[in-house]
């Protein structure tokens, strides 16, 4: 894998998503902004937080189902336990696809390599609109014969509209079969907008298409898909485990998990 310069005169999604999660992986002028958006909306760090506690338990309830491949699109800088270690502590042969377009995500990517003897895992180089050059590399160790788990967790939101997000997740979903699973989480501004309009506006500013979407703007994405119980539901509402940590009902994130027929 070639290693690509890591941009640091402006801040990037990923690493902005490791500092509200507390990791150091982040550089001053990442800090600095996600500074201006924890000012005036404290509630992105519980968000960055709840969001990966429902990536692990989505994809623990898929593996338990019997879903041994994953592709796990805008992985960000490996926080553990990462994907593959969920998925591969169910059923060791379970096969995962990594894709991030940050460099720093590809300087971490030996940690999301590390597989069990019986599985696979694999990182590649490349942005959510590409979905082409996803799928064929994707190939390398997924049976596009056999379900997949299609994870775009907190990705979402950094693809506005013009850049045609429903049309995306419909090409990467394509070809995947019937039994495949669409797991997101996305951000809301339904509970705050002034808040969230802000925060936009710092992303938009730093080069990224940020966008945040309504209850319903996001139930679109799973248009033509059977959303498994309890469908679209606020973050901490879905399957929340005992010793759930935030009980908010209005944590500002969405998240759904859906079946194609």
């Amino acid at each position: 894998m070639t290693l690509d310069p890591i941009d640091t005169s402006r801040p990037h999604p990923a690493r902005m998503y490791d500092y509200y999660l507390g990791g150091k992986d982040s550089y001053s002028v990442d800090e600095e902004a996600a500074e201006k958006v924890i000012s005036f909306l404290p509630a992105i760090r519980t968000a960055a937080r709840t969001n990966r506690n429902f990536m692990n338990r989505a994809a623990r309830l898929l593996a338990d189902r019997g879903v041994n491949q994953f592709l796990d699109i805008g992985t960000g800088i490996p926080t553990e336990p990462n994907l593959h270690q969920v998925v591969q502590a169910v059923n060791p042969q379970s096969r995962v696809v990594y894709v991030d377009n940050d460099p720093i995500v590809l300087r971490h990517a030996e940690a999301l390599l590390r597989s069990t003897p019986e599985g696979a895992t694999k990182y590649i180089q490349a942005d959510v609109r590409e979905p082409e050059k996803i799928i064929e590399g994707a190939r390398d160790i997924i049976n596009l014969d056999e379900p997949v788990a299609l994870s775009l967790v907190a990705l979402l939101h950094f693809v506005s509209d013009e850049y045609r997000p429903y049309d995306l997740v419909d090409e990467l979903l394509a070809p995947l079969p019937s039994g495949s699973f669409l797991v997101l989480s996305h951000v809301t501004g339904d509970f705050d907008a002034a808040s969230w309009d802000r925060a936009v506006e710092i992303y938009r500013k730093s080069g990224v298409p940020a966008q945040v979407r309504s209850r319903d703007e996001f139930r679109r994405f799973f248009t033509g898909l059977d959303l498994i119980d309890p469908g679209v539901q606020v973050v901490t509402n879905w399957h929340p485990e005992s010793d759930q940590e935030f009980d908010d009902d209005q944590v500002p994130l969405y998240v759904g998990v859906a079946r194609k027929p």
